[in-house]
């Protein structure tokens, strides 16, 4: 294909990539995991990246959790646009709680659907299965279709269904446990052997963040995962692709000092105002995974019987010990470019150490056999983005959305940047 032809999809414009674009999505990568590994001289291969291009940060979208950012990065765009707003909602059509999970939700075109229609071989390959329909949404697949597929299944890959099939042959590993690091790392080698196999001109290589949610930057558990990620980092590099490495959100520790959780159980606090029945809280970071997490995140949203009383109710939440901001409907998703229909009458976020819960009797806690690290509030929102080349022409306030367009629009060519 002609290097200067270009993509629009999602009222953005796509250069024709110049080499293979990589971005990968490091589940749950608050920067300073990476800055601690290279420190300690553990991400050779990083180290090298980061002088040779370039180490900024962005801000994730808010709630920061996996579907909502995984979704906003492969659209270049936020929830408002594309819908996803969380792994778990109440459907407006049926008004029953469901997993976001189903391509139906989605909105709004990929940016591999633009581009496979334009011509170009894309590969997606996630951890977990949850995001692998989302993210190959209208795909053609086949003989010579597009490649997606995810670790946590890579044994049912069929070339019908994901462009692709004896994946844990070519990958040379089984199929991993879900909760583990080995989870992220099959994501790592398979994109080092398609990148090489299949030649793509856009990949997207999407981890998972049960390492994060046990292991605190610099901790020996997690200084283990990043040197595996350098390790295929460098593979990718030397085999030429251009990568932009960025993460869907960041991680704190969300736990009191002698380790139990620090919980404030948002639907009791309502039911003992409103009495039971009158409110229902939503918690978006509810997944089928919950054994690191215990579905306890950052954010929330509230439905309440009784609309006259949401501005009450939103002034109560936010003189709450723990809470960060409480909004109503309209205030919260302009303040973080949410959709109005798929939230509730009330948008509320906990700060850094806080993590907010429905009712303490609805959480299995038993899993947590660590003290807690969550995400998805304002304090989890800084991401790390690398880029392998010099950039130009970035504008101010990045988000990790951004991060295709940087890999198509703003790297700037080894000829250019010796002049």
């Amino acid at each position: 294909m002609s290097s200067n032809k270009s993509v629009s999809v999602n009222g953005r414009d796509y250069a024709w990539p110049t080499a293979p674009v990589v971005v990968i999505c490091c589940d749950g990568s608050e920067p300073d995991y990476m800055e601690n590994a290279m420190a300690d001289g553990l991400m050779p291969n990083l180290k090298k990246i980061v002088a040779e291009g370039v180490n900024l940060r962005a801000k994730s979208v808010i709630p920061s959790f996996t579907n909502p950012n995984n979704l906003s990065i492969v659209t270049g765009r936020p929830p408002a646009v594309h819908g996803i707003c969380g792994n778990y909602l109440i459907d407006p059509e049926t008004g029953q709680e469901v997993m976001m999970n189903d391509p139906k939700f989605l909105r709004a075109p990929t940016i591999f659907e633009a581009f496979q229609k334009a011509g170009a071989k894309v590969v997606v390959v996630t951890a977990k299965d949850k995001l692998r329909l989302l993210l190959g949404k209208n795909l053609a697949f086949g003989a010579d279709g597009a490649v997606s597929f995810s670790s946590e299944k890579a044994d049912l890959c069929t070339l019908e269904n994901h462009g692709i099939e004896n994946v844990c042959e070519m990958v040379g590993m089984g199929v991993p446990e879900v909760y583990s690091a080995e989870l992220s790392e099959f994501v790592f080698a398979a994109g080092v052997k398609l990148l090489a196999s299949h030649k793509p001109d856009l990949m997207y290589l999407s981890t998972t963040d049960y390492v994060q949610h046990k292991f605190a930057p610099g901790s020996d558990g997690a200084n283990a995962f990043y040197v595996m990620m350098d390790k295929y980092l460098g593979e990718l590099d030397v085999a030429g692709a251009i990568i932009v490495l960025t993460a869907d959100h960041g991680m704190k520790d969300k736990h009191l000092e002698n380790g139990e959780p620090d919980v404030l159980y948002l639907q009791d606090t309502l039911d003992e105002w409103l009495g039971a029945g009158q409110s229902t809280v939503i918690l978006p970071i509810t997944d089928p995974y919950v054994v690191h997490h215990g579905a306890l995140g950052s954010f929330a949203t509230v439905y309440l019987e009784d609309q006259s009383k949401v501005n009450d109710v939103v002034k109560r939440i936010a003189g709450l010990e723990g809470i960060d901001v409480a909004y109503n409907k309209a205030d919260g998703c302009a303040a973080f470019e949410l959709p109005e229909d798929r939230m509730g009458d009330l948008v509320v976020v906990s700060r850094d150490t806080k993590v907010l819960g429905t009712t303490a009797a609805k959480h299995d806690l038993s899993g947590l056999t660590d003290p807690l690290r969550s995400h998805g509030g304002i304090t989890e929102q800084t991401v790390p983005v690398v880029v392998n080349r010099k950039v130009q022409g970035l504008h101010e306030g990045l988000r990790n959305f951004d991060a295709f367009s940087i890999g198509c629009n703003n790297v700037v060519e080894a000829a250019q940047a010796a002049e």
